[in-house]
């Protein structure tokens, strides 16, 4: 049997999945500061699905970036939510397509009867909740990574 090799533990595309309230802090910790245009946001009523397209900073690269010298990266990711049950938004001007959103967390709110609504709080006062029967969410890396436009890592708040 062989030794594992550094190329053995390279870093591969996040898919991760939701099913609480807990694990939607960790999905909200890596979206935060992702931006997407408002042309990225997909309601399918008919499947109960709320479907984003973002560009997210790849916050779990960031400290081998800064301790080796390289560049940050952002990523495409697709961030979907099942189960919904309604969207609405607020500060989000659909008709504008140049719009570009950022995201700066993702909350769970539970009802009583366990449902609940998922909030998605954006720069510049804009929001969109998802009213859902459960937290069903998942994040996936749909791209390579690519270096951050700006060169820099937004400040991410610990």
């Amino acid at each position: 049997m062989a030794d594992a090799t550094f190329e053995d533990g390279r870093e591969a595309p996040l898919n991760l999945g939701a099913l609480d309230a807990e694990d939607l802090k960790v999905i909200a910790t890596l979206t935060q500061d992702a931006v997407f245009p408002v042309s990225e946001m997909t309601w399918q009523p008919t499947r109960r699905r709320f479907a984003l397209l973002l560009n997210r900073f790849r916050w779990e690269d960031k400290e081998a970036a800064e301790r080796l010298g390289r560049e940050f990266e952002r990523v495409q990711s697709l961030l979907v939510f099942d189960s919904v049950l309604s969207v609405s938004s607020q500060g989000v001007d659909r008709s504008d397509k140049d719009l570009i959103l950022s995201v700066l967390d993702i909350e769970f709110h539970p009802s009583d009867d366990g449902t609940g609504e998922v909030l998605l709080v954006l720069a510049g006062d804009g929001a969109i909740r998802l009213t859902v029967e459960a937290v069903d969410a998942t994040l996936k890396d749909v791209t390579r990574p690519y270096r951050a436009p700006s060169g820099k890592a937004p400040r991410h708040p610990d």
